[in-house]
């Protein structure tokens, strides 16, 4: 039976079960603390401004995903912490639903962890996102203990993904590694330099500017023009 014949076909349908109404809001519950949400601000906006000549990604955090017509509510795993979709147009959504994708789930999941979600990200959601999600790369990492794993899909199985020297975690599909860097989770270049947030660029770009304006007073004060330098 198509998806489009079960959705007119309610009969049957549990109370807890999510019947998708054709416009689907997210239905999220609220982020454990201040800590989980500016983690995943920071995977956010890192990788938005690192992308931001890009059109071809959807990146997204604490965001329902509806894969079934037939979710439970009782499953509150329905919605990764942050995912990253490729191959789809940049655009806001109200949620990410995957018969209106295309089919598309995502390709890379971060949990990040709390005591009261730890066991479900490390048991029921990576179990969701290997068998049913097919999401080839998942992460995820505690802010406060700094517990940090990855996994890469293989032959349909979860496979540990190795850190290199540095701890770092390689996700093919960003082509990042990812890494802990002043106690939260950051990406790194395939070189290994940091990926920056747009503040410290223009926190960079700042003290290069100062620095050349400090340059300049000081050799005009050994009368030497700045511009013959």
């Amino acid at each position: 039976m198509s998806l489009a014949k079960e959705l007119d076909t309610p009969q049957d349908i549990r109370e807890d079960v999510i019947f998708p109404p054709g416009d689907l809001y997210s239905d999220e519950p609220p982020l454990e603390t201040e800590l989980h949400l500016r983690q995943i601000i920071l995977l956010l906006k890192c990788l938005e401004w690192l992308w931001r000549d890009r059109n071809d990604f959807y990146a997204a955090g604490n965001l329902t995903i509806y894969y079934s017509p037939h979710q439970r509510r009782s499953e509150d795993f329905r919605g990764p912490d942050f995912f990253v979709v490729l191959d789809t147009e940049r655009k806001l959504r109200k949620s990410w639903v995957v018969w209106e994708e295309d089919g598309k789930y995502p390709h890379v999941i971060v949990e990040i962890l709390s005591e009261s979600t730890a066991n479900t990200d490390r048991e029921l959601k990576k179990k969701l996102y290997q068998d049913t999600f097919r999401t080839p790369d998942y992460f995820w990492f505690d802010p406060y203990t700094l517990e940090f794993a990855g996994f890469h899909l293989l032959d349909g199985q979860y496979e540990p993904l190795e850190p290199n020297e540095r701890g770092h975690l390689w996700s093919k599909q960003l082509g990042l590694y990812l890494g802990i860097h002043d106690g939260l989770l950051r990406y790194f270049t395939a070189e290994g330099e940091l990926v920056p947030t747009p503040e410290e660029v223009a926190e960079t770009a700042e003290y290069a500017q100062q620095r050349a304006e400090r340059l300049a007073a000081k050799l005009r004060e050994l009368n030497i023009d700045p511009d013959t330098i």
